[in-house]
């Protein structure tokens, strides 16, 4: 390789990107240099202004190909500038500097031999939608704690007719022994929202005690469990939640639950991934055109694909957070997506609602669900970060 990995004009970018980006605060070097071999970072030399620091940092690291452990200085330094920058401009041009060195660092081509003018080997598209490995393994694990809902109709404290038939849902463990879904789940009618409020409440206990939940339901031909409820301990219509008590204590984990409102932009598009039991069938996920098209203090509203069945489902961040309650679609007007225009968007209520609104109502529900989220640990529920 040549004495440095980048040109000296391209260093020089790197330092007004990084001054754009706050990145030359004196704070923010730690960060920088998070994961360099420590015996190196203190060879380092120490300049009083912030902008000849990181430009004599880069400098330094540029010269070096790589320390006696294989890694390269710079290629680490990059990455961590492209973690904590949230600006386009100075973002991209992190970016680009990441791919150079990386490449670089590897021994592969600009161009690789056999490939037509102008293409390169790989590319980041926009922005990086890679995600871990451990991805998976938590989402493997989330799942188990999503159930599949039958809630039957009750009225005058029989079973409805005629057509009585049970109403399917989702619904996800928030704490051992509580189960959430939607209020209009275990409401059980087929009506206008303003009609599901004249359930009786023996009726609405009768039909959460006769439900039945079944986890693990990922084939038709399989036998899995289901579980029964002693009643519903909090809920309500607007937010659109309902917790119910199942009779037995699963050795599920519970589902993290997120205590913030997830907020977004236009510039930094979020993705969140549903698990869920579309049409009462066995349970599906969708990872793929899934990006949230806005958020308040209230809603989450997203591209992820749904239907009939999905209602109660958790939506998640890609740190297998639940940041919001599904709970139907919305029509819209003027929303495109991936080049076309659609007419409706899913939304569901953000969980940092529904928990103020359990510690105002339920608090003895919301003190169970805090202290068993706050037991929570990596080895309950794999996060990634």
């Amino acid at each position: 390789m040549s004495d440095a990995y980048l040109p000296t004009e391209e260093v020089v970018r790197l330092v007004d990107a990084a001054l754009d980006a706050g990145l030359a605060d004196p704070m923010v070097r730690k960060l920088l240099l998070d994961g360099i071999l420590p015996r190196y970072k203190g060879t380092l030399p120490l300049l009083p202004g912030p902008g000849q620091q990181v430009h004599s940092d880069l400098n330094e690291m540029n010269r070096v190909e790589r320390l006696i452990d294989g890694s390269v200085p710079l290629e680490i330094w990059l990455r961590n500038a492209v973690a904590q920058t949230t600006q386009a401009e100075p973002l991209a041009v992190f970016q680009r500097a990441l791919d150079a060195v990386a490449r670089d660092a590897a021994g592969e081509p600009d161009v690789p031999a056999g490939l037509p003018a102008g293409e390169t080997k790989e590319e980041i598209i926009h922005r990086d939608d890679t995600v871990p490995f451990e991805f998976l393994r938590g989402g493997e694990l989330a799942g188990t704690s999503v159930a599949r809902i039958k809630v039957p109709p009750y009225q005058a404290g029989a079973p409805l007719q005629p057509n009585g038939f049970p109403h399917s849902g989702t619904g996800w463990l928030i704490a051992p022994g509580l189960l959430v879904t939607n209020h209009h789940v275990v409401t059980a009618r087929t009506r206008s929202a303003t009609e599901r409020g004249t359930v009786d409440p023996a009726d609405l206990q009768l039909q959460v005690q006769n439900s039945r939940s079944r986890f693990d339901y990922g084939a038709d031909e399989t036998e899995t469990e289901e579980v029964t409820a002693s009643g519903l301990v909090a809920c309500d219509e607007q937010l659109d939640y309902a917790i119910m008590r199942l009779t037995d204590q699963l050795a599920r984990p519970a589902l993290r639950v997120a205590v913030e409102p997830l907020t977004v932009t236009r510039e930094e598009p979020v993705a969140v991934n549903i698990i869920q039991h579309p049409g009462g069938q066995p349970k599906r996920v969708a990872l793929r055109n899934n990006l949230v098209y806005e958020a308040n203090d209230q809603d989450v509203r997203y591209f992820t694909d749904t239907r009939g069945g999905s209602s109660g489902s958790p939506v998640f961040t890609d740190d297998w957070r639940v940041v919001a309650l599904h709970r139907g679609t919305r029509r819209v007007e003027d929303v495109n997506f991936q080049g076309k225009t659609t007419a409706f968007v899913n939304v569901g209520t953000q969980m940092s609602s529904v928990m103020r609104h359990l510690a105002e109502h339920s608090p003895e529900v919301y003190q169970e669900v805090t202290a068993a989220q706050s037991g929570l640990t990596d080895k309950n529920q794999t996060e990634v970060t």
